[in-house]
């Protein structure tokens, strides 16, 4: 079952990953933009927390937070240093966010709309923490 979660997940990252890759971004710097879009100026650890992103070290990646139009000032200490977006990382919401719209319009077209729903539910479940 893991197996064929991961499959599917990877299908759909695959139509998204082209886009990120186009404006020099990585999988999983558009869920820490995400996260920034929806909140700017937060701290590296709730970052973290937002996009689900460990480093080797329990904290989000140096630099896919210097990467993908995004700073990270002077101000705080460590994981309470708080995140800004650049005029960069504003400039990327519009096309990494259609990205997302077209891969779920393509998973729309795979699944009906009761799987999906389904499909929906059980991925809340498994995301919730």
């Amino acid at each position: 079952m893991a197996y064929a979660l991961l499959q599917g997940m990877k299908s759909t990252r695959g139509a998204i990953s082209p886009v990120l890759a186009e404006r020099g971004l990585h999988p999983g710097q558009d869920l820490m933009l995400s996260a920034l879009w929806r909140e700017d100026g937060i701290t590296q650890a709730e970052l973290a927390r937002a996009a689900r992103h460990r480093g080797a070290d329990g904290q989000p990646g140096a630099a896919a937070i210097r990467a993908g139009g995004v700073r990270a000032p002077g101000s705080g200490r460590g994981r309470s240093r708080r995140v800004y977006l650049t005029e960069e990382g504003q400039a990327l919401r519009r096309p990494v966010e259609q990205a997302w719209r077209n891969a779920d319009r393509r998973l729309r077209r795979r699944i009906g709309p009761d799987d999906l729903a389904a499909l929906r539910r059980i991925l809340g479940r498994l995301t919730s923490s």
